[in-house]
């Protein structure tokens, strides 16, 4: 093989070995900041991780919100109309939070099968469904408060 084409072949590959590298790195530095998101059916099929940062989503079941007296901890129960799923949240709840309302929680998933949520979303208009709610309640249509999918 000639010199000149030899080295370009090697500055290639490093460049190459390198970019890999560097995918990877970068991969592995977002991973642990990805949100899946989850039903309340994947929870009851225990398709869900323990402990590890999650996103679910559904209309929250008419009658299932508990406030506490002294402390701003709430509990709530959601649904994809087939499972229902248990969270408890301890800051304030948006203005638009209401039950047979769509909703989506960031949190973890406890071991004894409560969603600690870290962040509860509301819907914010009528009309307005996040995505991942809309695509799971289309199939079930079981927004129980009347909640417009």
């Amino acid at each position: 093989m000639h010199p000149v084409r030899r080295q370009r072949l090697i500055l290639v590959l490093v460049l190459v070995t390198l970019s890999s590298a560097a995918v990877g790195f970068v991969t592995f530095a977002l991973r642990e900041n990805m949100d899946y998101f989850y039903a309340p059916s994947a929870f009851a099929a225990g398709a869900v991780p323990v402990e590890k940062r999650i996103r679910a989503g559904g209309c929250v079941v008419p009658g299932s919100i508990q406030r506490s007296d002294k402390s701003l901890d709430v509990q709530f129960v959601i649904t994809d109309g087939e499972e229902e799923l248990t969270v408890s949240f301890d800051k304030i709840l948006p203005d638009l939070f209401a039950e047979g309302e769509a909703a989506v929680i960031t949190g973890r998933l406890m071991p004894n099968g409560i969603l600690r949520a870290d962040q509860v979303l509301a819907k914010h208009d009528e009309t307005y469904t996040p995505p991942e709610v809309a695509e799971s309640m289309v199939s079930h249509k079981s927004c129980a408060g009347g909640a417009k999918i």
